[in-house]
């Protein structure tokens, strides 16, 4: 079952209300002072030029190309904003060394950037692949934070005060759990037959994670919003030995740099 605790909080993202407006990426950046991404052109892959989550965007887009049976062959849009996930049991936060990775008040899953050494063990551990190390400043770990500075000082995340159409709600897990199973219930009234909820632990919240403090409303598959439909936590036991290659990597790297350093 799904074990989202008492206190915390989080997001319902709704893909039936999104309009792909990306309001919510830019909140997100203005807020937490994140670069923008290329130099502003398409990618050639849809009407996306971020792609996917990175260091430097925590509020993704997706735009999904669905082309439809009409004989003017034209193209059915799938849009979801997808976002770190806060997992109930995170791999990323197990899997780090230094304890950079901590679970706040509000039980999200926030990375102290000053205690952060840039090792990225928390790369592999995220079963979503949402931390990543930063190609800026000091290569350290960065993900969504849920705002955590916004919520102590009594406000929202800003990609959900930003959001035009309500797709991002943020609140209590237990309400939003129960909003979202009511909205797929609405939805395949409506005849969508694919409505889901992702995010507990029968789906998106599977293999040991426990249930996400992100939870989506889907349209279609998980899949199609490139989302697993069934991830799972590493196993622990792999820490040790991938702690022990890099050790053994960098020992080869110093000895390599002095060798270098007495020929030239």
């Amino acid at each position: 079952m799904t074990t989202h605790r008492s206190h915390a909080y989080g997001f319902l993202t709704d893909a039936s209300l999104c309009i792909g407006c990306k309001a919510c990426e830019v909140a997100c950046k203005q807020w937490n002072n994140l670069p923008a991404d290329g130099d502003g052109t398409l990618s050639g892959q849809s009407y996306d030029h971020t792609l996917d989550l990175s260091d430097t965007t925590w509020r993704h887009v997706a735009f999904v190309e669905r082309p439809t049976i009409d004989v003017d062959h034209s193209v059915a849009w799938l849009m979801l904003s997808d976002v770190c996930k806060h997992c109930v049991h995170a791999g990323c936060m197990e899997a780090c060394p230094t304890g950079a990775i901590i679970r706040t008040e509000f039980d999200s899953v926030y990375i102290q950037q000053d205690v952060c050494n840039g090792c990225g063990y928390c790369v592999p551990a995220c079963p979503f692949g949402v931390p990543q190390l930063g190609h800026l400043g000091d290569r350290t770990a960065r993900k969504c934070t849920l705002c955590y500075d916004r919520l102590r000082g009594g406000l929202q995340p800003a990609c959900a005060t930003s959001c035009p159409t309500e797709s991002i709600r943020f609140g209590p897990m237990t309400e939003l759990l129960e909003d979202a199973h009511a909205r797929v219930a609405t939805l395949k009234q409506r005849g969508i037959a694919h409505a889901q909820v992702y995010g507990d632990a029968a789906l998106g919240g599977t293999g040991g994670i426990g249930g996400l403090n992100a939870l989506f409303v889907l349209t279609d598959e998980p899949e199609t919003f490139h989302l697993p439909a069934q991830p799972g936590l590493p196993s622990t036991r792999a820490w040790p030995a991938l702690g022990a290659g890099l050790a053994v990597a960098g020992a080869f790297t110093i000895a390599a740099l002095r060798i270098f350093g007495k020929r030239s």
